[in-house]
């Protein structure tokens, strides 16, 4: 089974990017003239940071070439890095940039303690780092993914950490810190669009870890069939599924 697959993690593009959008709009920077979008994917979001920022130099980065060759057919006008977000952090004499930004793929990346910081020192004076997380890791539907897994399944899921941990972390070396959560209420038509859904992140982990086609699909059997309970039909027979997520915005001092 592939890593990622652009195909499957856009069925959900509109729901995917709203988070996304609603992070552009609290970033207070004027005049951004470069930013860099960390584990871009397959370009949505690098193309909410162009419609933001029209005049600045976008850079997109992910680990996955597959995405990574999809943004660059669909955006060529921009910069496009295949590399690690983790091993860029790192990178001693890097590129700074204006705005950091990163939705939706540092839940892969462990280590936020060491690794925010070092994000946030690839921001030019005046500008800022920018990170949306999902923050949903015990909802029913995610605890249900481990119940079903064998206990010999060794995966590595997502994680993120409190919103209190990220604004200590931050405020000692921001200028000003922003921290806030969104609980999303997405409206899919059944639960086999959540099963859908999942395929494209979260589920990921689980099915790698399988080492056969016809273990996946009994392990995404059994999960839509546990899942259903959990997601009643509503009058209109479409499901809610709730989405909590979390984002932080640091702004670095201001050169005088």
């Amino acid at each position: 089974m592939p890593s990622w697959n652009a195909d499957q993690y856009l069925k959900f593009a509109e729901e995917r990017t709203q988070p996304c959008r609603d992070l552009v709009t609290r970033i207070a920077v004027p005049n951004v003239r470069s930013a860099i979008d960390l584990g871009c994917g397959p370009g949505n979001s690098t193309s909410v940071l162009a419609e933001r920022w029209p005049q600045a130099a976008i850079t997109g980065l992910d680990n996955s070439k597959s995405m990574i060759d999809v943004a660059r057919q669909e955006l060529p006008q921009h910069r496009w890095i295949v590399d690690d977000i983790a091993g860029w952090a790192s990178e001693d004499r890097g590129e700074r940039f204006d705005v950091v930004f990163s939705n939706a793929a540092l839940q892969w990346v462990p280590d936020h303690g060491s690794l925010y910081p070092k994000l946030f020192a690839r921001v030019t004076p005046g500008g800022a780092f920018a990170a949306q997380v999902p923050a949903n890791l015990n909802a029913p539907h995610h605890r249900l993914m481990r119940e079903i897994a064998s206990s010999a399944l060794r995966v590595r899921e997502w994680h993120s950490d409190p919103p209190a941990f990220y604004y200590d972390l931050l405020a000692p070396l921001s200028r000003r810190v922003d921290v806030w959560e969104i609980e999303y209420h997405h409206v899919l038509p059944d639960p086999e669009a959540i099963v859908e859904w999942y395929k494209g992140t979260g589920l990921r982990p689980f099915l790698e870890a399988l080492k056969t086609d016809s273990e996946r699909e009994q392990f995404l059997s059994e999960y839509l069939k546990q899942l259903r309970p959990l997601f009643p039909s509503r009058a209109d027979g479409r499901v809610l599924l709730p989405f909590r997520r979390l984002f932080v915005v640091a702004y670095t001092q201001v050169v005088t």
